[in-house]
């Protein structure tokens, strides 16, 4: 009797623990949110940014390519140590740059072991951006889908909810982007499949998102690269973003004048109410280019009317399934713009810091 007796209240702790660490599931998403930065790592890091900022964001991001080098390995750990030590999360990119046979059983298998070795929780996006033109990885929906499943079929397996899986197609405006270097042609096996509404041609009336999505049992949070550019193309001037505009995108009923994408479905009901995933805006950041000679109050006004649009407590209350936004701290060259150099980031805007932070802690954003 006594040994059945330990036998059940063994199993009883045994569930409980199971229990207890399914709460902490990086793929459980937060009750408010996370905030964070994608960062310049070169000239960057989260220690800085508290002492520039005066709070502690939750989630900051870094990319890396796919396979990972050995050297990369040792630069992820480092990364991991970083960001544990502001009681942060680490949000990773793996960029597949060979293509996407370069993912393998095997290297889904050895990263899923590094990021188990990490003994850390953390977000990993694989293939970001996949309906663009602009990446290897592009517009190949099959293999694409092919590739995350694999490489999450490994990390759910061996990392036992420490690693979420994050699927992040681009902002479905301008798709199918004709012109990149990677643009689907008539001839490829992937034609009929992005062509969903079957009629012999693929543009902005074929749906954007539903090819490239890898299944409900891949995916733990959905995302969306989403960016303000301008509000006219082509791209190039410091513009203030229109009103309304991150909730029009996100829903599909942007009519602005950077043109009408009302066609376009609505990515959040779709993936994140619908599928019942938490949702990412892991990349987003407003256009200004400082050679123009602009005065740094359309910078200031140009950033803060869109972080208000993300930030607000109107949008959360619109959108409570986005459960973190990572904002592009980056000053770099677009060759999108002919390889000018644009300034995306908003620690700069010095004078109106107190503003962000107090947008920041209404909203809720775990800071």
């Amino acid at each position: 009797m006594t040994k059945y007796f330990l036998l059940l209240f063994f199993l009883v702790v045994t569930l409980f623990t199971f229990s207890a660490n399914a709460k902490k599931h990086v793929s459980v998403a937060p009750v408010s949110g996370y905030f964070g930065f994608s960062l310049d790592w070169n000239s960057d890091s989260p220690e800085a940014v508290v002492n520039r900022l005066g709070i502690k964001p939750k989630v900051y991001a870094r990319f890396f390519a796919f396979p990972m080098s050995e050297a990369d390995v040792i630069t992820l750990n480092k990364t991991v140590a970083l960001v544990k030590a502001q009681g942060a999360y680490l949000f990773v990119t793996l960029e597949p740059w060979g293509g996407l046979s370069s993912v393998t059983l095997a290297e889904a298998e050895r990263h899923a072991n590094i990021f188990k070795k990490t003994r850390a929780s953390i977000f990993l996006r694989f293939g970001h951006e996949m309906n663009g033109s602009w990446y290897p990885w592009s517009q190949q929906p099959t293999e694409y889908k092919q590739a995350f499943v694999m490489i999450a079929d490994a990390i759910h397996r061996l990392t036992r909810g420490r690693v979420a899986m994050v699927w992040s197609p681009n902002y479905g405006g301008g798709y199918p982007f004709t012109g990149g270097a990677y643009s689907i042609t008539s001839n490829s096996p992937d034609f009929e499949v992005l062509d969903t509404n079957s009629d012999g041609i693929i543009d902005a009336y074929d749906n954007p998102y539903e090819p490239y999505y890898p299944g409900d049992g891949a995916v733990d949070w959905v995302a969306m690269s989403l960016y303000h550019w301008g509000s006219s193309y082509p791209w190039g001037e410091n513009e203030i973003p229109e009103v309304g505009k991150f909730a029009a995108q996100i829903t599909g009923t942007y009519n602005g004048f950077a043109g009408d994408n009302t066609m376009l479905p609505d990515f959040y009901q779709a993936y994140a109410v619908d599928k019942g995933k938490p949702m990412a805006i892991p990349e987003t950041a407003a256009f200004f280019v400082p050679s123009l000679g602009s005065p740094s109050e359309l910078e200031s006004l140009i950033k803060q009317e869109w972080w208000n649009q993300l930030f607000s407590q109107a949008s959360r209350t619109q959108f409570p399934e986005i459960k973190m936004i990572i904002w592009f701290e980056w000053l770099k060259p677009e060759s999108s713009i002919k390889n000018t150099v644009v300034d995306w980031r908003i620690i700069t805007q010095v004078d109106i810091l107190k503003d962000l932070i107090t947008v920041l802690k209404d909203a809720g954003l775990g800071i």
